[in-house]
């Protein structure tokens, strides 16, 4: 009996250390962790020389689109989705989009071609509209001279040059993004000064960094924009090296359009495209004023001198390292990236490798609901 007795204390003794270890452990363990990025995509075209601050959005590892205008959390297969504010689309104020679709038009980025020409993309984005956006997407509005309607939501890629600053998130985080655009009612007030694209990508940047991204004065004349969003990210960055802040570069497709061209700021605009000069012959003072915001807040650097650059096959160091590619994943050799940003004057650089991941075809989404 005291065998047994002394047998059963010893078993129990060995369960409960092994029950302390395994909580300790869990207890230790990180958090797990996902990415995000602010796209800052370059002007291009009239309008992008009329009005040369450029788009941005964001593009989140582990949100999906159920619909292109409700959010969930994604699958281990899914590579999340581009979400962003745009003028016109039907009365919605923000759409989300695959990431692949968004930069190519096409799910799989096997079928991204490598140089396209008008008549390609212009089927490529026509497939994916039929395809993908279902009955939403026969209503969508085709666009003008200033606005390119629904085009604007798929194969960015063709159009412009774009830098994602990427940085990293938790499960919670993403959930609260997931939970605030989900309950607020999907509708646009857009307006270029003051609730354009860079307001809306600032209100997703404060649930990742609380208290900071507040509109400010100078410079640019409270006006948010996609460069000086990027470079409060940037700062905030050299202050917050746990965020591990990176910097990679998405080019232009050739062949569709004339290159973009580089992110300004207003006042930076106003004062390098000639602007300026009429408002010298109408109020001296306020030209004045315009030049010494610039001089003392609107000149700086934030994109590194060469940026990794990351194409269709080569996305891994943007997504966390996942990839949609059959032919990378049939056994192609994975390519290395070294991402850095300029925190202190130099590059700060680790390096990222990209890995594969099959994925089986992407289901044909539902109509969504206003």
């Amino acid at each position: 009996m005291r065998t047994r007795h002394r047998a059963s204390v010893v078993s129990a003794a060995k369960t409960a250390l092994t029950l302390l270890v395994g909580a300790g452990f869990m207890s230790a363990a990180p958090k797990l962790s996902a990415q995000a990025a602010l796209l800052l995509e370059q002007p291009y075209g009239v309008f992008g020389t009329l009005n040369p601050t450029g788009h941005a959005a964001i593009y989140m590892e582990h949100v999906c689109a159920e619909t292109p205008v409700r959010l969930r959390l994604c699958r281990p297969d899914e590579l999340g989705a581009v979400i962003s504010r745009y003028k016109g689309i039907e009365g919605y104020d923000w759409v989300a989009i695959p990431l692949i679709p968004y930069l190519y038009s096409v799910d799989d980025p096997d079928q991204a071609p490598t140089r396209a020409d008008q008549t390609t993309v212009n089927r490529l984005r026509e497939h994916y509209r039929e395809t993908r956006f279902g009955q939403w997407g026969d209503h969508l509005p085709k666009g003008n001279f200033f606005y390119d309607g629904w085009v604007e939501l798929v194969g960015t890629a063709y159009d412009r040059r774009t830098y994602a600053f990427r940085f990293e998130t938790t499960r919670e985080q993403d959930e609260q993004v997931i939970a605030r655009f989900n309950a607020r009612p999907n509708r646009s007030h857009f307006n270029i000064l003051f609730n354009n694209c860079a307001d809306f990508d600032r209100l997703i940047l404060k649930v990742y960094f609380p208290g900071k991204f507040n509109r400010t004065i100078f410079p640019d004349a409270g006006i948010t924009t996609p460069k000086r969003l990027a470079y409060g990210l940037v700062q905030y960055a050299k202050k917050h090296p746990e965020m591990r802040l990176t910097v990679l570069e998405i080019p232009q497709v050739p062949g569709y359009r004339r290159k973009s061209h580089a992110d300004r700021g207003v006042t930076e605009s106003i004062l390098t495209d000639g602007y300026v000069i009429p408002i010298v012959i109408l109020n001296p003072y306020v030209a004045g004023g315009l030049l010494t915001d610039y001089l003392l807040r609107g000149r700086y650097r934030f994109i590194p001198k060469h940026p990794t650059t990351v194409d269709a096959m080569h996305l891994g160091a943007l997504t966390g390292g996942g990839t949609s590619s059959p032919q990378l994943a049939a056994g192609a050799a994975p390519r290395a990236h070294d991402v850095g940003l300029p925190v202190s004057g130099e590059a700060s650089v680790s390096a990222h490798r990209t890995q594969t991941l099959t994925t089986p075809e992407t289901p044909q989404q539902s109509s969504p609901q206003r």
